[in-house]
């Protein structure tokens, strides 16, 4: 296929910077380039997701790229309109309504925007004097989310991170600091996790993948992760939990983290808070509550009272590029005791130093497990301020309304099988064919997603889950709702187009 070559303004040095006395004119003028080349990438898709097979499609783009890294430079401007024309045209573009496979939302305009001034002021966070309005703006966002979270900003504290991954890679660190210091009274940061020490992690059989990946990162080994049994709406079963933690006491093993989920991946089921609040406290372990996804039901008056008792976990994993439509990366993480944090301080002369600190001149180097940290916060402090609480709680309940509404059209369709009632925004469920065997089915239900995507019409994503008859996984696939502006006609247009996939894929 033959692509018509963009047309181009003028061009602007390559070598010019995005800001200093000329640099905000030449940003004005290539902003302009690389929206227009959005509109014409987005033309050429002409869908949610470019239609092809993997290879043909990555052949296609590797000759239209080039090399990445030629002799002479093409200038600034075409440069510029040709990648992000090719990154526009193979996009999975979460902003079309057909694009519904995963926890990935369409961002806001104002926090792309503000995005953008944050990168051409390009400021980093590891300290004061390269960040200075950057360290108040995030501290700020920090004591803010705290607040809404339950905490006390005063005394609570918190970064802003990657996404969820580090926000449970750090919850599980600190978890990790204060049991070895309780126990040992050693700093595992300085001299490991002593020997002979049995630590352990409890988590339901729901929780995300990060958490044991976490425990292997932090030198407690992914064999440490213990899988609490879940109840038939997939939350942690609080009473299982109790047996796992008075047996640990009994062979003399340490409990170093209870990892609770409110939202997870698949269901968005939450875990019931408050008891295994109740439960850590009494067998004197930490509580780290992974969050990404369900705490954007802190905004929605009408979801929140789903994360009762998240203010008495002792940390919190947020992730704003899930309910929050922000771009990637805006992760939060959350602790209710800003000492926590103690043991990821430095003092390095070359950013920090003592006289600095003393002096007023606070860096946040010492929460962060990252030295160079861009300004994250910029765009998230911008949202709130521009939504406000109900403005964000509106756009939540908008998608919680839209797996609602997507539920129960497949609850009546005959072709369709709904696996659970929808928590948040993601709906599960499975194209049914006549009279086949449940491998057939399971098969199928893959291929129908793969069709999708090389025809170009859908994204959809997949999973397996316990049949709740037969109780083998099974394979299913699922709407992630995180598009505010998605209609109930297009999601029963989405579904249609599964239901056509799978008709054609029937044997």
């Amino acid at each position: 296929m033959q692509h018509a070559e963009p047309l181009l303004p003028p061009a602007v040095p390559a070598h010019a910077l995005a800001l200093g006395q000329e640099g905000p004119a030449v940003l004005g003028e290539l902003l302009s380039t690389a929206v227009a080349a959005l509109s014409e990438g987005a033309a050429e898709r002409g869908g949610p997701v470019p239609a092809g097979a993997p290879g043909e499609l990555a052949a296609r783009w590797e000759a239209r790229l080039g090399t990445p890294l030629p002799e002479q430079g093409a200038g600034a401007t075409a440069a510029l309109a040709q990648v992000t024309r090719l990154l526009a045209a193979g996009a999975a573009d979460p902003a079309d309504p057909a694009c519904a496979g995963h926890l990935h939302c369409p961002p806001l305009a104002v926090a792309v925007a503000a995005d953008m001034a944050a990168s051409a002021l390009n400021p980093s966070l590891d300290s004061w004097d390269q960040a200075p309005a950057a360290t108040t703006v995030e501290r700020s966002v920090i004591g803010a989310l705290a607040g809404l979270a339950g905490y006390d900003p005063a005394t609570a504290s918190g970064v802003v991170t990657t996404g969820g991954t580090e926000s449970n890679l750090m919850g599980l660190l600190l978890a990790r600091d204060h049991a070895v210091t309780r126990h040992f009274g050693l700093s595992a940061a300085r001299t490991g996790i002593p020997s002979g020490a049995r630590p352990r992690v409890l988590c339901s059989r729901a929780a995300h993948f990060s958490v044991a990946r976490a425990a292997g990162f932090t030198g407690l080994g992914e064999d440490a992760v213990i899988a609490v049994p879940t109840d038939s709406g997939h939350r942690m079963d609080p009473s299982a939990l109790d047996e796992e933690l008075t047996t640990l006491r009994h062979r003399g093993e340490i409990p170093v983290a209870i990892v609770a989920t409110a939202g997870t991946t698949d269901l968005g089921a939450v875990d019931p808070l408050p008891r295994i609040a109740a439960l850590a406290a009494r067998h004197g372990t930490r509580l780290h509550v992974d969050a990404a996804y369900g705490g954007g039901a802190l905004f929605s008056e009408r979801l929140r009272p789903l994360l009762a008792g998240l203010a008495e976990a002792d940390t919190i994993t947020l992730d704003l590029h899930k309910f929050g439509w922000q771009p990637v990366a805006s992760g939060v993480f959350l602790t209710r005791d800003a000492a926590d944090l103690d043991p990821l301080g430095r003092q390095v002369a070359y950013l920090n130093p003592e006289d600095d600190e003393e002096a007023g001149y606070t860096s946040l180097l010492g929460h962060s497990l990252r030295t160079t940290r861009r300004a994250d916060a910029a765009k998230i402090a911008v949202t709130l301020k521009a939504l406000g609480r109900t403005g964000l709680g509106a756009l939540v309940d908008r998608c919680h309304d839209l797996a609602l509404h997507a539920a129960r059209t497949v609850a009546g369709h005959p072709r369709l099988d709904l696996y659970a009632p929808p928590t948040l925004s993601t709906v599960v469920f499975r194209y049914l064919p006549e009279d086949a065997p449940e491998d057939v089915t399971d098969a199928l239900n893959a291929r129908l997603r793969r069709r999708l995507l090389a025809e170009g019409r859908a994204v959809v994503g997949r999973t397996t889950a316990p049949h709740p008859v037969t109780g083998r996984e099974a394979v299913y696939v699922k709407l992630t709702l995180l598009n505010p502006d998605t209609t109930p006609g297009t999601v029963d247009a989405l579904l249609e187009a599964v239901v056509r996939a799978g008709t054609a894929e029937a044997p």
